[in-house]
């Protein structure tokens, strides 16, 4: 069985509070993107897991794919299975592309092995794999709450674009990310802001600060703008950043974008 994981972007993203559980409480819209990872699931005589592509750091612990097959194993047996990951989202871009890789081992298990859970099942397992994960489950535009393990699906804007997805291959740790954010629950809803006022009022949080210590990030920010992009933003914690064009409009980018771009093409929301 072969699926393509896909990763996902941030429409705007508020940081509402800080948890006693030492989370925030955020809100922000995700919207899978046409830029996939490749993943194969083969009933074997083992469990086992290799990657190709990019490479998939590890830190001396199972990777998120095999502990979706752990954590299913929990509820139902089924027999071994050879993973191979073709990994192509950046990491620690602020795409999603682990989470991805998590959610559609636990959809491949499901299906190819007919363990019969509903998708309300799986997205609650998905959430014990990282909060990012029940969304992959889903798919498509989300408003996500909570964590962001809380979902709710968007009506289509029925707006087509061009889109493109620069990666300066800075790393932002989560941490550092959140460290420069300051909380703020007294304002507009993101969801609101999104209805009725439209993308370019929309905000990602995490740019108040790392725009300002991380200069590249914010160039291929303002570049996109200038190429005339009707939005532009950082995706999650970043490094990510991703323009949006109008779907007839002729690009013209400049040397920095086009160094940085991983993905250009046409999407929808």
């Amino acid at each position: 069985m072969i699926l393509y994981p896909p990763a996902k972007i941030n429409l705007g993203l508020h940081i509402l509070a800080k948890r006693q559980d030492g989370y925030h409480e955020l809100e922000t819209i995700m919207s899978t993107i046409p830029f996939y990872d490749i993943l194969e699931l083969t009933p074997s005589d083992s469990d086992t897991f290799i990657s190709s592509g990019i490479v998939v750091p590890s830190d001396g612990q199972p990777n998120l794919c095999q502990r979706a097959i752990t954590l299913l194993r929990r509820y139902k047996d089924f027999p071994s299975v050879r993973i191979h990951l073709r990994k192509q989202i950046p990491i620690g871009a602020g795409l999603g592309g682990g989470s991805a890789d998590a959610s559609y081992t636990l959809l491949g298990l499901n299906q190819l092995f007919n363990l019969n859970f509903s998708n309300l099942e799986l997205e609650d397992f998905a959430g014990e794999l990282g909060s990012d994960c029940p969304f992959f489950i889903r798919g498509g535009l989300q408003l996500a709450k909570g964590r962001g393990e809380l979902l709710k699906a968007l009506p289509s804007m029925d707006q087509r674009f061009q889109f493109v997805l620069c990666n300066p291959q800075i790393h932002v740790s989560t941490a550092q990310a959140y460290s420069g954010v300051k909380p703020n629950n007294a304002r507009k809803s993101i969801e609101e802001i999104f209805s009725k006022e439209g993308l370019s009022l929309l905000h990602n949080d995490f740019e108040d600060s790392i725009l300002i210590t991380h200069s590249l990030i914010s160039k291929l920010k303002q570049e996109l703008l200038a190429a005339g992009a009707t939005y532009a933003a950082m995706s999650g914690s970043g490094s990510s950043v991703f323009g949006l064009f109008e779907k007839d409009q002729k690009l013209s980018l400049t040397d920095a974008i086009n160094q940085h771009v991983v993905y250009i093409g046409p999407i929808s929301f």
